[in-house]
């Protein structure tokens, strides 16, 4: 499938599909669901990685699993039809990137300084590949800092840059959400206490802070990419004046410095979105012209549709606990289950990049338990 003649008329006929998947995650800093298989003597043989694949157009949700996924892995970006998985020990961190629909599986050569729980970036094109490590830096083993930010880099011209090239992060900065999003030749990610926008510029390989919009009155802001802008999601709160609350959406114009508000959830509906979030908090994911808003604790989830102007509840998945995601609570609201995070993810049989990153690493062998 890597023939020249297969990949261009692939590429030109096959149809994007602006797909979502999610994965079962008690946190984003802690250790992904599975479902273990034992062995007689009560060691755990393998792990069973499963995702929820989700057709926001048809509104429609299949069940993929991940076989060759070895234990202690996580699942942390996606990009061009590929699954970044990341190490979940603290150190050095490895890595593979994944094809479910072909079953391939690439491992990269793991970063060169040792972190616990990183901010991840990854993007994908045709030709080139660009991935992003930043922040909780080992220092020791007993502490972190969010420091400096490493890159790994490879494009069909023959330029490589294997996690040579790093940059400091930018003077106290907090990095919680474990995730990037690519947008124009930038990574960004969320920085907290208080709330600001961290940019990387790929091509410079620096960082900037980007002041968020009404950020002293923000709650559970979320970065995400739709038809080729960064978004901003989140709650807002003006305890002390005399306005409603709401969920609203801001997108970064181009000047890559002022924020303009794009969109705003219905009173009605948020009044009872709020009601089922109670305050715990929510995770967005967005990919083409829909945004997925996840609330945490709960099966429910919203989807909005750019171009429809439409908000919609999701169903639940039907492969979550043999036919509902809802657990054992009341109202939806979940009892000793996991969380689903989400990527966008677009799913491809092709993706030209593999064929070059085969060339530079080994074929993947089996980690040992």
């Amino acid at each position: 499938i890597f023939s020249n003649t297969f990949l261009a008329l692939y590429l030109h006929s096959s149809p994007h599909r602006h797909w979502f998947l999610f994965f079962e995650q008690k946190s984003l800093k802690s250790h992904i669901y599975r479902n273990n298989t034992t062995v007689n003597n009560g060691s755990t043989d393998r792990a069973n990685y499963e995702g929820y694949l989700f057709d926001p157009e048809n509104v429609k949700w299949y069940l993929i699993s991940f076989p060759l996924i070895p234990p202690g892995f996580s699942p942390s970006s996606s990009s061009g039809g590929l699954i970044c998985w990341v190490s979940e020990d603290s150190g050095s961190k490895n890595i593979l990137l994944c094809n479910p629909l072909v079953g391939s599986l690439i491992q990269l050569p793991s970063t060169l300084r040792p972190r616990l729980c990183p901010s991840i970036g990854l993007t994908i094109t045709n030709t080139s590949i660009d991935l992003a490590f930043a922040g909780d830096d080992l220092i020791s083993p007993y502490a972190v800092k969010n420091l400096t930010s490493e890159s790994f880099h490879i494009d069909g011209g023959g330029f490589y840059s294997i996690w040579g090239t790093t940059s400091s992060l930018p003077r106290l900065c907090s990095l919680e959400s474990g995730r990037m999003v690519h947008v124009e030749g930038r990574f960004y990610c969320m920085n907290y206490s208080p709330f600001s926008v961290l940019a990387y510029d790929i091509s410079v390989n620096q960082w900037c802070k980007i002041q968020a919009p009404m950020r002293r009155f923000l709650r559970s802001p979320s970065l995400v990419e739709s038809r080729g802008k960064l978004i901003l999601v989140a709650a807002v709160e003006k305890s002390k004046l005399n306005v409603p609350k709401s969920l609203r959406l801001w997108t970064l114009q181009d000047c890559g410095s002022m924020w303009v508000e794009i969109e705003r959830m219905p009173q009605q509906l948020y009044n009872q979105f709020a009601d089922i979030e109670a305050g715990r908090g929510f995770n967005c994911v967005a990919h083409g012209d829909f945004v997925v808003i996840l609330i945490k604790g709960s099966d429910k989830a919203l989807l909005f549709d750019f171009v429809g102007k439409r908000w919609v509840w999701i169903p639940p998945c039907p492969y979550i606990n043999g036919g509902g995601c809802g657990g054992d609570g009341v109202g939806g609201e979940y009892i000793g289950r996991d969380e689903l995070h989400g990527f966008a993810y677009e799913p491809r049989l092709a993706v030209p990049i593999t064929a070059l990153l085969e060339q530079l690493t080994l074929p993947f062998n089996s980690f040992t338990a």
